[in-house]
């Protein structure tokens, strides 16, 4: 018997699926608390000019190194900048960045993966033969690369993880859209002559559109870790641009001194990512999304 879950969810169903993706946000309590943390982060990074009166990149050198205080809550940096100031800069730039790179490598991984799964043939195989040299890079190293080759700057590293990241999200999206290209209402779009482009908006994307969600809120953790570790390798943000990784890098040498200038942003790091993982997690219990078994 033919029940409505089992019904394809094609792109005129929209509006009740939006319906179903709050339902089951309300059932998922680890989904709520970590969308509840991004949630928090990205309000605090977009009201940061009105939170604090500090400007994140002027340099004091006759407050420098001071401890927690009532002018300055977490204290200063070596160079006589405030550290919460600069940790409340700090993530616009990590969500900024990492939101952008998140976008574009699920965007065009989605779009690569669904058009392997649905022509098969020589080109899923050739791109399966590909993703196999790609992947076998580690995702570190070729991010080094890529900056050292283009140099910094926000753009280069948008793009560098972009690269980096859409033969993995090609693998997973491929997975999950192997499973509906059998389907019936897939088999009959073919028979109506429609072109594929039109069959993955209209019939294989809604279907597989919990996969792509659960790959974003995963994907967008590795990025928001990956940028900034460039940042703390000197491959990432140009000085003196707030960044969490960066802030790391020049404030170790005076952690004995000042060790809130070192803890502060790391702890900030450690809950976005945290935050970001409890979401994937919570929905991929919530929609029942294995993404061991979709990326295989």
């Amino acid at each position: 018997m033919t029940t409505l879950d089992t019904l394809p969810v094609t792109a005129a169903s929209t509006p009740g699926r939006a319906a179903r993706t709050w339902r089951t946000l309300r059932s998922s309590r680890t989904a709520l608390v970590g969308l509840a943390i991004v949630a928090v982060h990205t309000l605090v990074a977009l009201l940061a000019p009105l939170l604090i009166s500090y400007d994140p990149t002027a340099n004091d050198p006759a407050q420098a190194l001071l401890g927690p205080s009532w002018s300055h809550w977490a204290g200063t940096d070596m160079y006589g900048r405030d550290v919460l100031t600069r940790v409340l800069y700090g993530g616009r730039y990590a969500l900024g960045v990492s939101v952008v790179a998140t976008v574009i490598a699920v965007a065009l991984g989605t779009v690569i993966g669904c058009a392997a799964a649905l022509r098969g043939g020589w080109f899923d195989d050739v791109l399966g033969r590909v993703l196999d040299a790609v992947l076998s890079v580690p995702a570190i190293l070729a991010l080094l690369v890529v900056v050292t080759a283009l140099g910094t700057g926000p753009a280069v590293i948008v793009i560098a993880v972009a690269v980096v990241f859409v033969p993995q999200v090609v693998r997973v999206v491929r997975g999950a859209a192997l499973a509906v290209v059998p389907a019936d209402y897939v088999t009959a779009a073919r028979a109506r002559g429609e072109r594929t482009w039109s069959i993955l908006w209209r019939e294989v994307l809604p279907n597989i559109a919990d996969v792509v969600y659960v790959e974003f809120a995963m994907r967008a953790s590795w990025v928001v870790l990956l940028i900034s570790s460039l940042s703390f390798l000197g491959f990432g943000a140009d000085p003196p641009t707030p960044d969490w990784g960066l802030m790391v890098a020049e404030n170790r040498t005076a952690i004995t001194v000042v060790p809130v200038a070192s803890l502060a942003p790391i702890i900030a790091l450690a809950t976005l990512v945290v935050g970001l993982n409890l979401a994937a997690d919570g929905l991929s219990k919530a929609w029942g999304v294995d993404r061991i078994r979709e990326g295989s």
